[in-house]
Parts: C-alpha cells; structure tokens; sequence
C-alpha cells in the first residue's frame, strides 16, 4: 500500500520484521509493525509523507495506527480513524512502570475484538476526564495523570474486565503508585510511578515483590 501510494510503478523489495512486543496482550504489537513497515519504506524511497498520509494507509490496512507515530508528543488520538482529536503542548510525564499480564494463559484477537460502545453516562464521564488530562499533560502533573487512567481503567471494566484488578490497584496504593492503566483491548495492566519522586525505586521494587507473592509476574518498565 505504501509502495503504491508513493513508489515508482513495478517497484519491490524485501521487508523484514523483528519484535518484541508480546502479541495478543493489548501492547500494540500489530498496529506497531504495521506503522513500522510504512515507515520502513518511506525510509527506503527516501520520502516523508504527513501524519495525516501515514495515519490513512496504516488504517486501510490495520483498521488502527499506533499513536507511537507521533514519537514524543502527546496527543489525544482516534486510533481507529486514524484521527488526532487533540495534540498537547508538551510530552507525558516519566513514569516508573510495573506491568503485569492478568490472563498470561489468554489472548485477545484486536481484529475479532469488539470496540467499546459507550453508554450516555459513559460518554458524561469522559468529559471531566479529557480537561483533566490536558491539565495534566501541560502541567507536566504524572499523580493527577494517574487519576485520569484510574477512571478510564475502571470504566473500561464493563467491556473487557481483567482478573484481580482489585487486587493489583489495592498493591499500587499501599507503595504509592499514582494510578493503574489497562489495555483497553488486551489483557495487561500497569501500575504507575512518579519517576521523580525520590521514592520510587525503592517503592516499584517492593509493589514488585509483592506482586510476585500474590502470584503474578511482574515486569518492571521505565518511561
């Protein structure tokens, strides 16, 4: 599709994909390699295409882009459409992250999987939540970040619950994590850090410690 939008007729190649991101878990693993393909070869014809152009073949060919095309800003982003709906001032937070799979024996097929479909009061709630986000993203604010994640995390429940989510958000608190967040269309969850807090190494170690105890495995990330 990118050979055809952009390439000279009767052009080919070899395209080789490497990753390492877990498949079926919600991490992006197919809109990923579907964006770095693209990219891939707009490299090799030597061109840059717009976002708007890039979002238009990765969704034709995906139904999704991965927001990771826009690198380090932080944009609030229709990924089905391939449509940025807001783009803020100023990149996320950092963030100490421990992520842990909740149906490590399971997977969720994105393509085959239905999307959300929000009720009236769902929709309500959203709105509070989008003006504190941007609050939160152009104050550079990861502790009312987290909230917001919290309740979307806690929203998204009606639609794809994950197992023990209770029990993982009630670890997070009790070593001061700023919030949880869930693959809305998979099957991880991530407690979150405030990585400037000097605290936090010593508090993601423990969270981590006791995950383990309670029989999950946890995987320590850093933003």
């Amino acid at each position: 599709m990118t050979l055809r939008a952009f390439g000279p007729e009767g052009l080919g190649g070899v395209l080789s994909v490497d990753s390492n991101i877990p498949i079926g878990r919600g991490m992006g693993s197919s809109t990923a390699d579907v964006l770095a393909s693209i990219l891939a070869v707009m490299d090799c014809l030597r061109i840059e295409a717009s976002s708007e152009q890039v979002m238009r073949i990765a969704v034709g060919a995906e139904i999704a882009c991965d927001s990771t095309l826009f690198r380090q800003q932080a944009v609030l982003f229709a990924h089905r459409e391939g449509l940025v709906m807001e783009a803020f001032r100023k990149p996320l937070p950092a963030f100490g992250i421990i992520s842990v799979d909740t149906m490590p024996e399971a997977t969720v097929n994105t393509l085959e999987f239905e999307p959300a479909r929000y009720d009236a009061a769902e929709v309500e709630a959203f709105r509070p939540l989008r003006s504190l986000l941007r609050t939160a993203v152009n104050e550079a604010d990861p502790h009312l970040l987290g909230k917001v994640a919290t309740a979307s995390a806690h929203l998204n429940e009606r639609f794809l619950p994950k197992p023990r989510l209770d029990e993982i958000e009630a670890i997070g608190a009790r070593f001061s994590a700023v919030g949880i967040q869930v693959a809305h269309s998979g099957t991880v969850v991530g407690l979150l850090f405030d990585k400037h807090d000097a605290d936090a190494p010593r508090n993601i170690e423990q969270a981590a410690d006791m995950l383990k105890r309670s029989a999950f495995e946890p995987t320590i990330f850093h933003s």
